[in-house]
């Protein structure tokens, strides 16, 4: 096996479970979504840091799941030309979006935020709501996750569009892609 389709394996794997675990994030939402309506009209008990635990859990949700979705090709795409090309056309448009467009997002989101979530750790920010999350700056901190799981995928996705136009083939190449 070619070092990039190890690469792009392992990759998909540490982005695979990390899907797995905003699964469990996603779950766990739901139960405190239920909790606090529970308490709230029921009993008329409300606690702001079950407010914010929702809130957060969200946030990871999609920051994390941002590299998962890439993984399996469900994020938003205009598929008018894409959709009936061959593969090695996907390949390049694959390849040149991922250089040209998202590798220098990804540059712009971790180069403007950073000095942002190091603030808020040397801070130590805590939630601006009495009775709030403490900890604030592990919320920020989703944002250079975001980068550092799609930046891992984007990585992925440059090696099987290499191994596409080399003419390698390679199991990692899935089906879904190719749609």
């Amino acid at each position: 096996m070619s070092v990039l389709a190890q690469i792009s394996r392992v990759i998909d794997k540490v982005n695979s479970y990390i899907g797995n675990l905003c699964a469990i994030f996603a779950f766990s939402m739901v139960i405190v979504v239920f909790t606090v309506v529970v308490l709230r009209y029921g009993f008329n008990i409300g606690f702001i840091w079950m407010q914010e635990v929702y809130v957060w859990l969200h946030s990871f949700v999609f920051m994390l799941g941002a590299g998962f979705t890439y993984l399996a090709n469900e994020h938003v795409r205009i598929d008018v030309f894409y959709r009936d090309a061959s593969k090695k056309y996907k390949a390049t448009v694959d390849l040149l979006g991922n250089v040209i467009l998202l590798l220098p997002f990804l540059y712009i989101i971790w180069k403007y935020s950073y000095p942002f979530v190091y603030r808020s750790f040397l801070m130590g920010e805590v939630s601006r709501e009495a009775g709030g999350m403490p900890a604030l700056f592990v919320l920020k901190s989703a944002i250079l996750w975001f980068c550092l799981v799609l930046f891992l995928q984007v990585i992925s996705n440059i090696c099987k569009s290499l191994l596409t136009l080399s003419n390698t083939s390679s199991p990692l190449i899935s089906e879904n892609r190719n749609k």
